[in-house]
């Protein structure tokens, strides 16, 4: 594509709103699709999300926005899709415009629960869409530090280097560096492990563990992520990248991490229903955690060790206590 592409932005929480930001920096305009016809209504009066990233001003005329799903596609090139894992099913039975010409671009950072597949696969086995039109953006990267125009840095992985290279043109400011990758797959499993790790780690933290448990933990998540990848897509990557290491960290530890924010209510007696209610953003990791552990199951003799993964389900799926789920965790760590 010599001349811009025409951007479509799926979803409205806090991830789909920083996305648009970062287009509004290098493109005219962005076709930005979410339900909340209120909250539509809203940016158009005010400039801003009244629910995410709130502080983040648009120059309105750079957006348009609707809440139909066919339109905001309709005229785009490139597709992102940055809604939770657990609704993506249900958003795309609402459209009747092929995908299938599209470049697409999954900000999702989970695994399709009717599905069981990561977001990428999903898209080529059910909407035809070739594997090198299909891309993953990544992090470290939370929005909320992208609303701040704090310095931040993003993975695009894309098994087409040029659509990578497109979208780290118009995703790259002052404040976003962008590089790419060839590990679609890896990259995107990455991306919903490190959610479950950052569940255990909050989990951690409410049950009144220290750093010193929590940088032991994370040294273990990181290898429980390598094995668990190499045994899923065999290829070599050094998980020590940013888009693995890095992601893991910035989720296991930040004041921002939804994930993070989970497990600790977890770990101080909450339970699974009333975490979630207190919550107004989802837990990505939730679900991932369901459907990490079954797939690995399902693997049977191929299947990877997976310790903090099986404590986290255990706690989240079989009602087990929290505190002694985790004092056995303890004695297979190292």
């Amino acid at each position: 594509m010599e001349n811009t592409p025409n951007f479509a932005v799926i979803g409205g929480g806090s991830w789909a709103t920083a996305i648009v930001k970062m287009l509004c920096e290098n493109v005219a305009t962005v076709h930005w699709y979410m339900r909340n016809t209120v909250a539509i209504e809203h940016i158009q009066n005010e400039d801003h999300n009244p629910n995410y990233l709130s502080s983040v001003e648009f120059d309105v005329s750079q957006l348009h926005l609707t809440n139909k799903i066919d339109e905001a596609v309709a005229e785009a090139d490139i597709v992102i899709f940055a809604i939770p894992s657990a609704f993506l099913k249900s958003e795309l039975d609402k459209l009747s415009i092929p995908l299938k010409d599209k470049i697409i671009f999954s900000a999702i950072k989970g695994i399709v629960p009717e599905t069981s597949l990561i977001v990428g696969e999903h898209f080529h086995e059910h909407y035809e869409i070739p594997f090198e039109n299909i891309g993953v953006i990544t992090g470290p990267c939370h929005a909320e530090e992208v609303a701040l125009e704090r310095l931040s840095y993003i993975t695009i992985a894309c098994a087409n280097e040029d659509n990578a290279k497109l979208l780290v043109k118009y995703l790259s400011s002052d404040y976003i560096k962008c590089k790419t990758s060839e590990d679609i797959i890896g990259t995107e499993y990455a991306a919903m492990l490190k959610n479950i790790y950052a569940i255990a780690a909050g989990i951690a933290h409410g049950l009144g563990y220290g750093d010193n448990f929590q940088s032991v933990l994370m040294s273990n998540a990181i290898r429980e992520m390598k094995r668990y990848i190499k045994k899923t897509y065999k290829m070599k990557r050094n998980i020590n990248d940013s888009a693995y290491l890095g992601d893991l960290l910035v989720t296991g530890y930040s004041i921002f991490s939804r994930n993070r924010m989970f497990g600790n209510m977890i770990g101080k007696g909450y339970t699974v229903k009333s975490a979630k209610m207190e919550m107004s953003m989802v837990a990505e990791g939730y679900y991932a955690t369901k459907s990490a552990y079954e797939i690995n199951r399902a693997k049977k003799k191929k299947k990877a060790k997976t310790p903090i993964i099986n404590a986290v389900y255990s706690i989240l799926y079989e009602n087990k206590n929290p505190k002694k789920v985790f004092l056995k965790l303890t004695d297979k760590l190292d």
